[in-house]
């Protein structure tokens, strides 16, 4: 079993970490584009057109599923992914986790990119899945550039800044971005008020996770031996896992794999 993970980034560590828990005997090929990102600011044909990029460099592993671990890509290019590449690859995309929010009632809050937040396409999944809940988007300027750089500073820097602008009173964030997913903990404790019940945060990577392997017809198994492999392309190079992975558990879970390049981490 094989199957392929891309995005901009860092971001798809969530995704990748997920899959690996469900079935660590699953071949994993890591495909993202340092030398493109951010894609965010770009025009959405531009992001359609690093996308395929990326995607035909991770196809040419031969895998047996492509998860889209980048919601700026399944907003702008999953149409085009799934045109060039199904029904041969199934391609599974990612959509911010409003939905199983506001199943758990309001107030929430969806933390994404400034592109991201007040985007048509989130009003519309606030007005599909989320319509009478109180529901709060909250920009968060810089952060996932942090998160991919690991620059500890600037990710304290940027959680603090929109913590400021996030309702007191919430009960549920919505991690819109795939890179925050990484720093999960961090929001966390920026916005657990003392004394106030849990905060529920809500993610794609186990969702995504789960789907990929429904699409192949495979069921999970994480009590299955660790033999599976791990293949990294940074903007179509081969290659191994960037340094920067390495400050998130899910980057050393996966550095743990066998891996198909001779440098297991890239320095």
């Amino acid at each position: 079993m094989k199957i392929a993970l891309m995005d901009s980034g860092n971001g798809l560590l969530a995704a990748a970490a997920a899959v690996r828990r469900l079935r660590p005997d699953a071949d994993l090929v890591l495909s993202s584009d340092p030398d493109g990102m951010p894609w965010g600011p770009r025009t959405p044909d531009d992001v359609t057109a690093h996308a395929l990029a990326v995607a035909r460099a991770a196809a040419a592993h031969r895998p047996d599923a492509l998860i889209v671990a980048c919601n700026t890509a399944s907003v702008h290019a999953l149409p085009a992914l799934r045109a060039e590449l199904e029904p041969a690859v199934p391609v599974i995309g990612t959509v911010p986790a409003i939905k199983p929010a506001a199943a758990g009632g309001g107030p929430l809050a969806i933390w994404a990119t400034p592109a991201t937040t007040g985007s048509p396409y989130q009003r519309d999944l606030i007005e599909r899945f989320a319509r009478g809940v109180d529901a709060t988007g909250v920009p968060c300027p810089g952060l996932a550039d942090a998160v991919q750089e690991a620059d500890e500073d600037a990710i304290d820097a940027a959680i603090v800044a929109a913590a400021a602008h996030t309702p007191r009173d919430i009960r549920a964030v919505v991690l819109g971005c795939t890179h925050y997913e990484l720093v999960a903990e961090r929001i966390r404790a920026a916005l657990q008020g003392p004394g106030a019940p849990a905060l529920v945060l809500h993610g794609s990577a186990e969702a995504v996770a789960a789907q990929a392997l429904r699409r192949i017809g495979a069921e999970p198994a994480p009590a299955a031996a660790p033999t599976g492999g791990l293949s990294v392309i940074l903007s179509g190079r081969p290659s191994g896992l960037p340094a920067a992975a390495l400050a998130y558990a899910e980057g050393r879970l996966l550095a743990g794999s066998r891996t198909d390049t001779a440098e297991a981490v890239r320095r």
